[in-house]
């Protein structure tokens, strides 16, 4: 018995630190123009998706609007582990979000105008075929007997979403500066599944420690969701008609998740499931951007965005009500360090227009990976990227029609072995990132 609750123990600390988040947990751009132009949008702010970007650009608005836009996320990670022979790709899902958003202008529209956007400002994920990391199982021999778990296939997965309600208020003070400010109302919701270990050898968190008992392995998935709130403000000044700079700050916005958690794990103790509560949270966002019309068909953009995740991802606990679970764990066991840095984006973005009707867009932007090779995972990968962008926009009177692309290309990262629950090897991702709206001025 001494040595089933041992068991049980070690897998409880090691699941709990295999819940980490990558650059997933932002995505990096909103509204199909916007991310044509790779997201330098701070001091440009001048369609619908300004509510994110900076809300005071809203009063650029032309009249009532109502716009839709959705945004199909595919990345393609993959994970190679020589010494166990792993050479993985995930599976080739799509992270859909739909977003609408609303303007009306008030008083004549001459000063304040309110708004209303429903979108997704986060959200991705991982998927594995089991059978691509079943060396994780351990051999057919452990420790001179027969390990009845060798070869068995486990569910790798994550997912995770917020939708955003966010009301919105902007004022012009004059013909040369606007102020604008929204209330950001998180809905977040989180899925995993994948396998925990009693035994470090064979622990997918950590292949390379050392061995010291029996083997058990046990299937782990859990599913919750929460509510946070938060707020942004928003500074838009046109010194000049050519010239635009713009400042947009974003509180820190944490979501308490409840749901529930499955263990195979605990079955002999007649505890499989258990709720439990979380808090996670997106970090503090400052961005500064400038918006530039040399000639008159042309616009250039250029932001410096930065993120304070280290105030928001230095660690995660995690609460389970069951008794059973409870009991199993000390304050370390439901812990996770993460140790994220700050990190900064520098964007850069141009728009032509072609003619009366048609405008075309190019962009750049560099997005560092925020957690440490110590706590870098393939459930949420975090890689650091240099992406591409391009779109373009055709307006049919009072409709107006959006596109853009995003190629996010990844940069390897060889991760070595480390006590944080880390996942050693080569991991890497790819990501593309297609947006599509439609835009309707009263």
């Amino acid at each position: 018995m001494r040595r089933s609750i041992v068991s049980l123990i070690t897998v409880i600390v090691l699941f709990s630190a295999s819940i980490a988040f990558g650059n997933g947990l932002s995505l990096n751009s909103i509204g199909p123009k916007s991310l044509g132009m790779g997201g330098a949008y701070v001091g440009l702010a001048n369609d619908y998706s300004a509510i994110y970007w900076n809300p005071a650009g809203i009063t650029q608005l032309k009249g009532a609007q109502l716009a839709l836009f959705v945004t199909d996320v595919i990345p393609t990670g993959t994970y190679k582990l020589s010494a166990y022979g792993i050479d993985a790709q995930t599976l080739s899902n799509h992270y859909i979000s739909p977003n609408i958003m609303g303007y009306l202008p008030l008083f004549g529209g001459e000063k304040l105008t309110v708004g209303l956007g429903a979108y997704v400002p986060a959200g991705l994920g991982a998927e594995w075929d089991g059978m691509d990391l079943v060396a994780f199982s351990g051999p057919a021999q452990f420790g001179g007997a027969t390990n009845a778990f060798a070869g068995k296939s486990f569910e790798w997965m994550s997912k995770i979403g917020v939708f955003n309600i966010s009301p919105a208020v902007a004022y012009r003070l004059n013909d040369k500066i606007s102020v604008g400010a929204t209330l950001n109302i998180y809905y977040g919701m989180m899925d995993m599944k994948r396998p925990v270990n009693a035994v470090n050898n064979f622990a997918p968190t950590n292949p390379a420690a050392p061995s010291d008992g029996g083997l058990v392995d046990n299937q782990y998935e859990e599913s919750g969701s929460g509510l946070g709130f938060g707020a942004t403000f928003g500074l838009l000044v046109k010194p000049v008609d050519m010239l635009a700079v713009g400042i947009s700050f974003r509180t820190k916005n944490t979501v308490s998740f409840e749901g529930t958690a499955k263990n195979t794990a605990f079955q002999a103790f007649n505890a499989y499931e258990s709720d439990y509560e979380r808090d996670l949270a997106w970090p503090m966002w400052i961005g500064g951007g400038i918006a530039l019309k040399p000639i008159e068909k042309l616009t250039l953009a250029a932001d410096v965005q930065f993120s304070q995740w280290s105030d928001t991802q230095d660690k995660i606990v995690t609460e389970y009500k069951n008794a059973v679970w409870a009991a199993a764990m000390d304050e370390a066991a439901r812990t996770m360090e993460l140790n994220w840095e700050d990190k900064m984006q520098i964007r850069f973005g141009a728009q032509y227009q072609l003619t009366d009707a048609l405008a075309l867009r190019a962009g750049y932007y560099n997005d560092p990976a925020p957690a440490p090779d110590e706590t870098a995972n393939i459930i949420f990968p975090s890689i650091s990227y240099n992406a591409l962008a391009i779109g373009a926009s055709y307006c049919f009177g009072k409709i107006n029609l959006d596109f853009g692309f995003e190629y996010l290309m990844g940069k390897d990262r060889d991760i070595a072995a480390s006590d944080k629950g880390n996942n050693p090897g080569i991991q890497g991702m790819d990501i593309i990132a297609p947006s599509l709206g439609i835009s309707y001025s009263f």
